[in-house]
């Protein structure tokens, strides 16, 4: 592929209605990324601030829902939180199969680093933390088809 394609190819993937492009050939690979204006088409975990801390009975072994990929965790570990996936897809811990993970369980995570991959219709949408955090326990496994809503990791704000 030589310069001029290249460039034809970006601007049709400019006017295209993708979000991501890759190509991939023997001697070369390319990948297009748009960021939207409005962050709110990328997949995005927002946690709530909660004003006051709610009882919540003991017996209630359920996780309720904050907003988009946050949940409370259950009432025994009270500063725990689960992150769930904001889209269907399948879900992977490192970009390639003979890639280290993204994160490991007790990995301290910075915000804006990824934390794994979901890939919906050949589409590789990175989940990345919206917060600085400790990954306590990594809740999908690798290659696992997941929902939107699915826990995928059990994290502690830091």
């Amino acid at each position: 592929m030589n310069l001029e394609e290249i460039f034809a190819l970006m601007d049709r993937f400019e006017k295209s209605g993708l979000d991501v492009l890759k190509i991939e050939q023997e001697d070369f690979t390319i990948v297009l990324k748009k960021h939207p204006a409005v962050p709110a088409s990328q997949p995005v975990m927002i946690a709530p601030h909660p004003a006051t801390p709610q009882a919540a009975p003991v017996a209630a072994p359920t996780t309720q829902e904050g907003a988009e990929g946050i949940s409370a965790a259950a009432p025994g570990a009270p500063d725990l939180e689960v992150i769930t996936s904001p889209i269907v897809g399948t879900f992977y811990r490192a970009p390639s199969p003979d890639a280290p993970p993204f994160v490991e369980e007790g990995q301290r995570v910075e915000r804006g680093q990824t934390l794994c991959i979901i890939e919906a219709m050949k589409i590789m949408n990175e989940l990345e933390a919206e917060f600085p955090m400790e990954i306590v326990r990594v809740l999908a496994e690798n290659g696992q088809m997941v929902e939107y809503g699915t826990p995928l990791f059990e994290v502690r704000r830091l």
